[in-house]
């Protein structure tokens, strides 16, 4: 099966990714982008066009703070954490999306009339 890009990913869904992804612990951009490709089985696929803009968007929002360290390979790199009004956030992102998952499963469950 393809990789999903992002253009086919629902508006507002590479948010929520980033808030689950970043509520797992502090990491930095490039990880992110990792660490969603890895846990969805490489489904999801990340492009850095798309990831840092996001990033940056939901720290201006105050869902995410950030602080300077090292990253594994020893270079300097900006690593997230979510903030308290962050975890709000992902929390009704969280409650909205299964209500929009069970809602498309609904509907895709249904028989087509013979």
């Amino acid at each position: 099966m393809a990789p999903i890009e992002k253009s086919d990913l629902l508006q507002g869904t590479l948010d929520m990714l980033i808030l689950k992804v970043v509520a797992l612990g502090p990491i930095h951009g490039y990880g992110t982008s990792v660490r969603i490709r890895q846990i969805s089985k490489e489904v999801l696929q990340v492009q850095q066009g798309s990831l840092y803009p996001a990033l940056h968007r939901l720290e201006k929002r105050g869902w995410l703070e950030s602080d300077w360290g090292e990253s594994e390979k020893g270079r300097q790199a900006k690593f997230y954490k979510l903030s308290a009004e962050g975890r709000r956030q992902l929390e009704s992102e969280q409650l909205n999306w299964n209500r929009l998952a069970e809602a498309v499963a609904s509907i895709m469950r249904m028989e087509p009339a013979r």
